[in-house]
């Protein structure tokens, strides 16, 4: 399906019932109730329990983002490449198990920050949700989705690349995906503000964005945001910065969670000492993931160690309100 044929049903479907009208993307104002399906929140206060800490990434660079597919195993973190301009939107995806052990890597040219991004399991492929199209700043100005090739690269040019525009008029994206309940999460720039739009993983598969379960502006939180993911009802960030000598331990670290359903704060800023002793630290990424036993995890990324050697150190809460 194309992109323009997607575009043209959306603004004609947006107009009327539960379309982009109604949660004040379309063709004109009003509100509707979201439908973000009721689920517990994770405790931000309760302790962090470690998954791994200093492993190696493919390349030295700090960490951004991190994901999994939960299906095959497999854990990929992004980074800025290493050796290009900071604003050209070249990334790095390694590829690592579970306990933190290199398998591969691919290039990607031309994408984005690297901020956030979601895997979709294809029976034993892994399929990567990022942003796109890189704008002077280096951020992404598109969604796309493409098939994780080990040692592979790839132009923001190919071909092999499914892009989307999903909100009319916004100018940057990013997004994660609730793999537990099967949602997909976009944080977009829009109206000289973040906003945040919530869509059912089938709906976007088949490339309509046409009925978002949730839409607002994001609330203000303070700090720099490092991370986002969301589980259920709830959208989780993450802010703060390296260790410095204006910021020392324990750091500025914070998580929040945000109820999806109304917009607002639901817990936080939660100060976090996960990886306290780290050396460097920067709060880098988060994520969700459920073990096999069924247990729902709120993943947290930092990065460590000195410039030029940069570590991936992931960290997790598993206790649910």
């Amino acid at each position: 399906m194309s992109q323009e044929h997607v575009n043209r049903r959306s603004m004609l479907r947006g107009c009327g019932g539960i379309g982009l009208a109604a949660f004040g993307l379309g063709c004109g104002a009003g509100t509707a109730s979201a439908a973000v399906s009721a689920s517990p929140r994770f405790d931000l206060t309760k302790p962090s329990y470690d998954l791994f800490r200093h492993k190696r990434l493919h390349d030295v660079t700090v960490q951004q983002g991190f994901a999994f597919d939960g299906i095959n195993k497999r854990l990929f973190v992004a980074q800025r490449r290493n050796g290009t301009d900071t604003k050209a939107g070249d990334l790095c995806i390694t590829q690592l198990d579970f306990a933190g052990n290199y398998v591969s890597y691919m290039h990607l040219s031309g994408f984005g920050h690297g901020v956030a991004f979601g895997v979709e399991p294809r029976g034993t492929e892994s399929w990567l949700w990022t942003e796109v199209d890189a704008n002077a700043n280096g951020y992404g100005t598109r969604l796309a989705r493409f098939k994780f090739v080990k040692g592979g690269s790839l132009s923001h040019a190919s071909s092999a690349i499914a892009k989307y525009s999903p909100v009319p008029g916004a100018v940057e994206y990013t997004c994660s995906i609730d793999p537990v309940h099967e949602n997909l999460v976009l944080r977009h720039h829009k109206y000289g503000a973040k906003h945040i739009a919530v869509y059912a993983m089938a709906d976007a598969k088949a490339g309509d964005f046409s009925r978002p379960k949730a839409y607002f502006k994001q609330p203000s939180i303070p700090g720099t945001m490092q991370g986002y993911t969301a589980y259920g009802q709830y959208l989780y960030c993450l802010t703060g910065n390296a260790y410095s000598a204006s910021n020392p331990a324990p750091g500025n670290a914070h998580l929040v969670s945000v109820n999806l359903n109304a917009g607002v704060i639901a817990q936080g800023p939660v100060l976090t000492k996960a990886g306290g002793t780290l050396e460097f630290r920067e709060p880098e990424g988060l994520a969700v993931y459920r073990t096999d036993a069924g247990q729902s995890r709120l993943f947290l990324g930092f990065a460590s160690g000195a410039a030029g050697n940069r570590r991936s150190n992931l960290f997790y809460k598993n206790v649910l309100l």
